[in-house]
This record gives C-alpha cells, sequence and structure tokens, in this order.
C-alpha cells in the first residue's frame, strides 16, 4: 500500500512540469503556453499593458483557436490550394518580418547618428526668417505702377488684395508668414534678403511666376525644434533609411531571371 501511494506521487510530480508547458489540453491535444508569450508580446509591442484580465482574454482566445482549427481541420479544409497558398504567404511574411527585426537589432541607430543628422538639419535650416509680404502681377509696368501708388500712400495690404494673381497670400495682404529665404525662387530671395525690416522693393523683381512687389515686415533667426523634440523622428528615419539601404543591397545581389 505504501509502494502504490509513493508511485502516484512521483506520477503526479512528474506530471507538473508538462502541465506547467501546456495552456490547455483541447480534446486530447495540448495547446502549448509558449503561444501564451507570443500573444502577450504581440500587445505590448502595440503600446497596450496586459492586465489579467487581458491575460485572461489572450488565454480564451487561444482555446477557441484550437476548437475551431481542429475543426477546420476534420473538414479536411488544410488540404486545400487557397490554405497551402495563404499558409506560405504568411510564412514569409513572418520570416520576412524576423530578418529586418535582426537587421535592424544588429545595426542600431546610435546617438552620434542622430546628433549628426539633426546637425545636417539645423545647417540646411539655420540662419534668419523673414515675414515678408508680396503683391504677384503678370506685367512690369502694372508693377511699377503699384510701387508709386504704395509710395504715395496706398495700403500695401489693401492693394495685395485686390491686384495679386496670388490668391493665398493675395487675400491675406500679401502675408506669406514666417520662412527661410531657400523657401523661394532665387530671384525672390535674392531680392528679399537685401532688404531690412520695413523696407519694400524699389523695382519689380521678375520671377517664372511674374513680377514681385516684396516688403520685409520682420527677421528673426530661425526657430528650429531641440535635438530631444525631434529625436525619435530622426531615429525612425534613420532606421527606415538604413532598412531600405539593405533592403536594395539584397535586391541588386539577386539573380532575377
Amino acid at each position: 500500500m505504501k509502494k502504490q501511494m509513493l508511485s502516484a506521487a512521483l506520477v503526479a510530480l512528474l506530471a507538473v512540469p508538462a502541465l506547467a508547458q501546456n495552456l490547455a489540453v483541447v480534446n486530447g491535444k495540448p495547446v502549448p503556453s509558449s503561444r501564451v508569450n507570443a500573444l502577450k508580446q504581440q500587445v505590448e509591442a502595440s503600446g497596450r499593458p496586459v492586465t489579467p484580465e487581458v491575460l485572461a482574454q489572450i488565454k480564451e482566445e487561444l482555446i477557441a483557436r484550437e476548437i475551431f482549427m481542429q475543426e477546420a481541420k476534420k473538414q479536411g479544409l488544410d488540404a486545400s490550394d487557397e490554405y497551402k497558398t495563404q499558409i506560405e504567404l504568411a510564412r514569409q511574411t513572418i520570416l520576412i518580418r524576423q530578418l529586418f527585426a535582426d537587421f535592424q537589432k544588429k545595426n542600431p541607430v546610435t546617438d552620434a547618428n542622430i546628433k549628426a543628422e539633426y546637425d545636417k538639419f539645423v545647417a540646411a535650416n539655420g540662419g534668419k526668417e523673414y515675414r515678408a509680404r508680396h503683391i504677384l502681377v503678370e506685367k512690369e509696368d502694372e508693377a511699377k505702377a503699384l510701387i508709386a501708388d504704395i509710395k504715395k500712400g496706398a495700403k500695401f495690404e489693401d492693394l495685395a488684395k485686390k491686384a495679386s494673381k496670388d490668391p493665398g497670400s493675395g487675400a491675406n495682404g500679401g502675408d506669406l508668414d514666417w520662412a527661410a529665404a531657400g523657401s523661394y525662387v532665387p530671384e525672390f530671395s535674392g531680392a528679399m534678403v537685401k532688404l531690412e525690416k520695413g523696407q519694400m522693393t524699389d523695382t519689380p523683381v521678375k520671377s517664372q511666376f511674374g513680377f514681385h512687389i516684396i516688403r520685409v515686415d520682420d527677421v528673426r533667426e530661425a526657430q528650429l525644434p531641440k535635438l530631444e523634440e525631434v529625436k525619435p523622428q530622426i531615429a525612425q528615419q534613420l532606421q527606415q533609411q538604413k532598412l531600405s539601404t539593405y533592403q536594395e543591397s539584397l535586391r541588386s545581389k539577386a539573380k532575377i531571371q
């Protein structure tokens, strides 16, 4: 009797690890606990916390999936060509995603990379910003007449609303808001940067759009975001660039017939 009790206890003890490895056993088929961990990681990756309630939902979902999958197999749906094609596409998607995740893990974007990219951004966008207005017309004579009217006392803003063929700024009295000189065509920016605050061009400025009368209302140093404010966006951009370069390198090496 004592021997039988010991044997039963030993069997129960050996069974504990096996039960711990499985979430449940459905119709005699075990549902591995590893599937719980996989779904938990997906939920966490989406930014949602895995609360006890969410964990319970995950477990119920996995048990339901096993039940439905068994029924699908019983009906022979896993033998269909459509199923096999979908499985192959899913296999490719998962494996490719793993390839790219592994590449990014082995080729991380460093703080030095981010700082260098930010410095390039500052160099390209730094300097002065101009709050300018303009009136755009088709003919030089028309522009000269408007300049004469302004010098006689006509309001620049009023004339812009009436005469400018730039509908965006014209409706706002010619206001172009704050912008760096590089935002404009060379002829426009070249004339604008020569003006002091409050000055207007004495002669029309010709560009591909027509003839401009330009007035600078204010000048300031460029208002650029701090590194910490744009660090996540820069990191994401650089990660995507690295990944795109890697993808292109693989394609260039492939023999496609």
